[in-house]
């Protein structure tokens, strides 16, 4: 990979890191200003707090505390929370490597484990696969102390945007 290819690279794997800590945060690096207008809090809430511990191309792992707000009425961190963490992920290790924003193609998510409220969670999403314009990607959720599996999600993606990949597109 010459220059170009590796600061672009490292610009996609900075971006992607900024967007999970700050999920206002656009794909040029700035506050978004379509996030200005609220249209990205969900995933605010949802990555309240979020740390990331390692961002790289093709792989992103952070860490936050289930918080009150995204706890059910029985104190677990509520499904559509992990959800949106799980989506939230997914595409920022994407971007890690497309450099783009994506549209779902197909979603799956496994719950396996509750997380109560305060309790330390490590996500990890990968790049599995790319064929053409599709990107995959899995991501597994897992209490930070035992290591036990809370959910695994696994997501069919493709740029929402010209790409390298995917400018010959007839569609």
């Amino acid at each position: 990979m010459g220059d170009g290819g590796e600061s672009r690279a490292l610009r996609q794997v900075a971006v992607a890191r900024k967007w999970l800590e700050n999920p206002r945060v656009g794909y040029d690096g700035g506050v978004a200003a379509h996030a200005a207008g609220g249209s990205q809090e969900l995933s605010c809430v949802a990555l309240a707090g979020a740390r990331v511990s390692v961002a790289e191309p093709g792989r992103v792992v952070c860490s936050l505390r289930v918080r009150a707000p995204v706890a059910d009425a029985e104190g677990s961190w509520h499904t559509g929370a992990i959800a949106a963490v799980v989506d939230c992920v997914c595409s920022a290790v994407v971007h890690t490597v497309v450099g783009a924003p994506t549209a779902t193609v197909h979603y799956s998510l496994s719950y396996f484990s509750p997380a109560d409220r305060d309790t330390e969670v490590e996500v990890e999403g990968r790049v599995v696969s790319r064929k053409g314009k599709l990107t995959a990607a899995t991501v597994e959720v897992r209490k930070k102390e035992s290591g036990e599996l809370v959910a695994v999600g696994r997501q069919w993606v493709t740029p929402t945007w010209p790409t390298k990949a995917n400018k010959t597109s007839k569609l």
